[in-house]
């Protein structure tokens, strides 16, 4: 039964996914590739398709084709996601343009009756979603600082600020490599944090032996005075290597807590939860009551999570500053009108934080809030 369900998703997913794309073909060629009196129209469909399946091919050919190959070809699909979206949204905003003009004549007609008005609208489509395409490799390619200033009604003895900071879904693998990653290490170590947090997603794929000694060395080259913590993301667990990258990151200095809590400097705890992605038949994850029967919660209390769920549960239970990732706050905007819709307060704190692969910094230990990247 359930195989004949994901058979059935599967068409599905695969149905949409074609429609979508025949659809930004079909109107790329009518409105831009007739122009071009070179270009053969079963070329055109042929490389068109070939980019269109370049991700889901190489996820499912991944284990047998040489890993450059692979990876460049994951490289061009993930781009052609991305430019996927954006054709789709100003296609359909054009095509929406012409239906109001059918009924309502809000066009000039010269524009309407004008030969090139095609070439031309297809040439500046395909000229935004290029650059649009540029400005997120270089967002991704140059992380940012974001700086939160909060105050925990607590006071411990030894302890009296704290400087954190927070790094969440950088999804390392066959995208994102090791030597992306050095901007962030050398701005960790110039603001020499009390403590270093990550929330999950860091692995997104089983990476080449090389990238698992770079990412060792990497995240190695990263110190904190109080040390450095990790909780797993869904990401770990769907790459099939969970064990594997907790481990790399074991090497790398980080405990990894999985629904287990640290008392760090007799002053404050950090607790971090396993993720939902490992719940099976015979593993559920623990309750967040049950994991915290023995904090003192007159202490500061800082919970990972790498999904920002049920903070009314973190706040009954004693934490007091929740991080967690997992949203990317949209990864492609407006995307993040979704997010903040589907998830607990992201209208707030959360909604000012920068895309992934960024450093998010926490100042003092500080009042009941709930700061999520």
């Amino acid at each position: 039964m359930k195989s004949i369900i994901f058979i059935f998703v599967a068409a599905i997913i695969i149905f949409i996914y074609g429609a979508i794309n025949y659809y930004i073909g079909y109107r790329g060629w009518h409105s831009l590739a007739v122009s071009i009196s070179f270009l053969n129209r079963k070329v055109y469909w042929v490389v068109f398709w070939l980019v269109v399946s370049a991700y889901p091919a190489a996820q499912i050919l991944e284990r047998f084709l040489p890993a450059v190959i692979s990876r460049w070809i994951t490289i061009t699909g993930a781009y052609w996601i991305a430019a996927m979206f954006y054709f789709l949204l100003i296609i359909m905003l054009i095509d929406f343009i012409r239906l109001v003009d059918r009924f309502f004549g809000i066009l000039p007609e010269a524009i309407k009756v004008n030969p090139l008005t095609p070439l031309t609208t297809g040439g500046v489509v395909l000229a935004l979603v290029t650059g649009i395409l540029v400005y997120g490799t270089f967002n991704a390619l140059n992380p940012e600082i974001t700086r939160y200033d909060l105050v925990i009604d607590k006071k411990p003895d030894s302890v009296k600020k704290l400087d954190i900071i927070m790094v969440s879904d950088i999804h390392l693998g066959s995208i994102v490599r090791t030597n992306r990653l050095q901007k962030l290490v050398e701005e960790a170590y110039r603001l020499n944090p009390d403590l270093i947090l990550f929330s999950g997603d860091i692995v997104d794929q089983s990476m080449e032996p090389t990238e698992v000694d770079n990412m060792v060395n990497v995240f190695g080259n990263m110190q904190a005075r109080f040390g450095k913590f990790a909780v797993p993301g869904n990401h770990e667990y769907i790459s099939g290597h969970a064990d594997d990258a907790f481990a790399y990151l074991e090497q790398a200095g980080f405990r990894v807590l999985r629904d287990e809590y640290v008392k760090v400097a007799d002053s404050f705890y950090v607790v971090g939860r396993d993720n939902t992605s490992h719940q099976g038949p015979r593993t559920v994850r623990r309750q967040l009551s049950e994991l915290m029967e023995e904090v003192d919660r007159s202490l500061p209390v800082i919970l990972l999570d790498h999904e920002p769920n049920d903070l009314a549960n973190a706040r009954e239970n004693g934490v007091d500053l929740q991080l967690s990732g997992h949203t990317h706050r949209g990864q492609l905007f407006p995307n993040h009108l979704i997010t903040g819709w589907m998830y607990e307060g992201l209208g707030s704190v959360a909604e000012r934080t920068p895309e992934p692969n960024s450093l998010v910094r926490i100042r003092n230990l500080g009042s009941t809030h709930s700061g999520r990247k």
